[in-house]
């Protein structure tokens, strides 16, 4: 599949590279599924210290919140006239948007006429009712701008027939709060919170997002499972790993309840189980197989927002808190437009991809932070794309990250910070440290995609298995520059960096103080095998520790590493390189 997306820093097109068809082998390895799990990191598992409300986010405020229901609430006396205006964005430049939010409203009426924000807006008083009424009228008047009430907590009770408990945003719609929260009762049905449809605009001012629930899916499937293909040595190190089975995995419970109703063109019954066998290679001579453009959303994507193809949203100084999803994307699933800026993803949890976010459009996240959050399947922080389960895999999109924080984030599958299947992620200034994978990538894990990382930090990240800081795999290319991939932990290769059947080349960076330390362990720096290219320039490679030698590089043979004369290998532990050409051991 590929998608339509255009450049991320306004240069070069960063569509997804040509990629071969993925064929899951799911006969054979079956007996991976009991041999991962989260007891092996000590603490994987959900966790039970959920945070009290008082420290949801760095950005919590003390102020005192009213609540109201669906049935009606008291009147907010405290409803700003004027709200602070619009953050300059750093990104601007950035093609996959072509407006700034706060300016003129030039498509929000079909004349084309510009409109006035102030005289466009619309105050809501603390009322349940009220909010979901002045968003149809919106729909229905061309858009318009909601002035939420200050400190107080909206609370809904019941949902559409599609499974939304706000009305689908078909018009350019901005909801503005300061201190106020759009939240799904506890004890109601399953239901996502906001649905960005086709045609629909939506802007997020000072708004807490939290408590949606969709419906977790019946039929699952380990990550060992859905990983084996991808990785040669993730199938031969995952039965070494001595764990409790990946079912001991403790996730938030689910209850009986309806499912929520198909929010994209394509009905849940497609979802339903495809053999293996129905993805293999096309008869020879046949023509190219045809992919749609686009990739649409599972009926339970997008706990706390999703955004449909063709739809936008940008999401500022908010937060996307204690979402859950049964399918991709806790807080956020992106299949059209969407771009953060200083806002929080954080406690979220998806039952397969994106614990914070899904991707599989264009996504921007600028000056924010992704944290504590849990992907079961992979992309324990961030998902740009999704392998393959019951249906085709997902193609991700573009995603660029920019000066932001992933932390803390944790998956059994691949990516605890980032995962990027098929699709083009750069990460900028951007922090991932504290994250964890029982598989692969601890902190970033890319399979059939393109990853770059420029003056960004990978720290102190672990994973079971391999690339305790960055896995490389699967036809992939990683692009790593002034960046600093250190103090990461693996339990069998390339705690900093693994890199298997792909192409990653290192510029001005630092591979420093990573340690493999199972019993098997090797490559405490960089493990590069299965036809794998790592070429190293102006890039130190010190102080890291594997069990078995070498402690700094470890290539096999049939692959290549190359240095230039301006790189060191040095004071690596037991020794310093294995079948690296110019390298001292």
């Amino acid at each position: 599949m590929s998608n339509d997306v255009t450049s991320t820093d306004g240069g070069a097109s960063t569509a997804p590279p040509t990629r071969r068809r993925r064929v899951l082998w799911v006969a054979g390895v079956a007996g991976l599924t009991g041999v991962v799990g989260l007891a092996a990191l000590g603490g994987l598992a959900a966790r039970d210290d959920k945070p009290s409300s008082d420290k949801v986010s760095d950005a919590q405020s003390s102020t005192n919140r009213q609540n109201v229901s669906d049935a009606g609430g008291a009147d907010d006396k405290g409803a700003k006239d004027d709200v602070a205006g619009d953050d300059e964005w750093s990104g601007d430049g950035w093609s996959g948007f072509d407006d700034q939010s706060g300016k003129d409203d030039k498509g929000g009426d079909k004349g084309g006429d510009k409109n006035d924000e102030k005289d466009r807006a619309k105050q809501v008083p603390c009322d349940t009712d009220k909010l979901i009424q002045e968003i149809v009228f919106a729909n229905s008047r061309n858009g318009g701008v909601l002035e939420l009430a200050k400190g107080c907590t909206y609370n809904l009770t019941r949902n559409d027939y599609e499974g939304n408990g706000l009305p689908v945003i078909t018009e350019r719609i901005t909801l503005k709060g300061e201190h106020t929260t759009i939240g799904r009762d506890a004890t109601a049905d399953y239901f996502r919170i906001l649905n960005v449809g086709p045609g629909g605009h939506l802007t997020l001012k000072g708004l807490s997002i939290k408590g949606g629930q969709t419906l977790q899916r019946a039929m699952t499937m380990d990550a060992a499972t859905v990983w084996a293909p991808y990785s040669a040595l993730v199938r031969s190190t995952a039965s070494g790993v001595e764990a409790k089975p990946a079912a001991a995995v403790k996730a938030p419970a689910t209850v009986a309840a309806k499912p929520a109703a198909t929010v994209a063109a394509k009905p849940a019954a497609t979802v339903a189980a495809k053999p293996a066998a129905t993805v293999a290679a096309k008869p020879a001579g046949a023509g190219p197989a045809a992919v749609p453009l686009v990739e649409e959303p599972g009926f339970n994507d997008g706990a706390g927002v999703l955004v449909q193809p063709g739809g936008r949203a940008e999401i500022l100084d908010s937060e996307l808190l204690y979402n859950q999803a049964g399918g991709n994307g806790g807080g956020l699933a992106n299949f059209g437009s969407t771009k953060l800026s200083k806002t929080t993803v954080a406690h979220n949890t998806a039952f397969f991809y994106g614990g914070g976010i899904f991707n599989a459009g264009v996504l921007q996240v600028d000056e924010s932070k992704v944290k504590d959050n849990t992907g079961i399947i992979g992309g324990g922080g961030i998902s740009n794309g999704a392998a393959r389960i019951f249906t085709d895999d997902v193609d991700g999109g573009s995603v660029w990250v920019y000066k932001s924080e992933i932390t803390d984030n944790e998956t059994l599958g691949f990516g605890g910070g980032v995962l990027d299947v098929g699709g083009t992620t750069t990460l900028h200034d951007t922090t991932v440290s504290g994250n964890t994978a029982v598989l692969a990538g601890g902190g970033v894990a890319v399979a059939d995609g393109q990853l770059t990382l420029k003056n960004a930090t990978v720290a102190k990240n672990s994973t079971a298995g391999v690339g305790g800081g960055l896995a490389v795999a699967f036809d992939s290319t990683a692009t790593v520059e002034n960046t600093k991939i250190k103090d990461n932990t693996a339990g069998f290769f390339g705690a900093g960096l693994f890199n298997e059947d792909s192409v990653t080349t290192l510029r001005d960076s630092e591979v420093v103080g990573n340690r493999a330390i199972g019993p098997l362990a090797r490559g405490g720096g960089i493990y590069n095998t299965h036809g794998g290219e790592v070429s190293l320039h102006r890039t130190k490679v010190a102080h890291n520790f594997a069990t078995r030698a070498p402690g700094g590089i470890f290539n096999q043979l049939g692959s290549t590493v190359t240095l230039d004369d301006k790189s060191a290998v040095t004071a690596n532990r037991p020794t310093n390189c294995e079948n690296v050409p110019d390298c001292f051991a």
